[in-house]
């Protein structure tokens, strides 16, 4: 190869990475991020839950309920104390880890003991084991349904209310057959405050 034509590829190259760049990583971003903004304004922000002009959540991250009067998420692996959105994803314990089957032992206890569950009650999974993110927003509605007593207790309400606004939180599966149907934890609790 001569040296024209050595000159000659490198210019078809630095030509070709500068074009490649500039569509690449500056024009096709930019669509998609004014499609999405044009489009799907909510979901691209964030999905975020404004209350008296404050951000309070989004409805696709899970946040730490604790006290007897809301509902409270799946347990969380993600960052130390969980619920940490900048260290997402899960504990990596795997099924034989004694590690992850104490923990699961401890959570379904203490699950027993704040809903004042039977010994022969199911305790179901998603209530005792972290999602994949550590950060779901959702529990099944088996999971919603126990808690309703104790949320009706320490609320000083009637559980039929508290379950009716399970039912008016449940969400379908997606496309109608993706998954199961579930609660978004935040929704409710914020709809119980309401």
């Amino acid at each position: 190869m001569d040296m024209k034509t050595f000159l000659q590829e490198i210019k078809v190259s630095i030509v070709a990475t500068v074009v490649l760049a500039v569509l690449l990583c500056g024009i096709y971003p930019m669509v998609v991020w004014g499609v999405a903004q044009l489009a799907f304004s909510r979901q691209a922000n964030g999905s975020l839950i404004v209350r008296d002009g404050q951000v309070v959540g989004s409805t696709l991250l899970g946040q730490a309920f604790t006290d007897g009067r809301y509902f409270h998420p799946r347990p969380s692996a993600a960052g130390s104390d969980g619920y940490d959105a900048a260290s997402s994803g899960g504990s990596n314990l795997g099924p034989l880890s004694r590690k992850l089957m104490d923990q699961v032992k401890d959570r379904v206890e203490a699950y027993r003991s704040e809903n004042n569950l039977q010994p022969d009650v199911k305790v179901p999974a998603d209530a005792v084991t972290a999602s994949g993110s550590g950060l779901d927003p959702h529990i099944s509605v088996r999971n919603a349904e126990i808690q309703a007593s104790r949320v009706a207790k320490a609320r000083g309400m009637a559980e039929d209310e508290i379950m009716k606004l399970v039912r008016q939180y449940t969400e379908d599966p997606q496309l109608g057959f993706l998954g199961e149907a579930r609660v978004n934890v935040l929704s409710l609790n914020l709809a119980l405050d309401s």
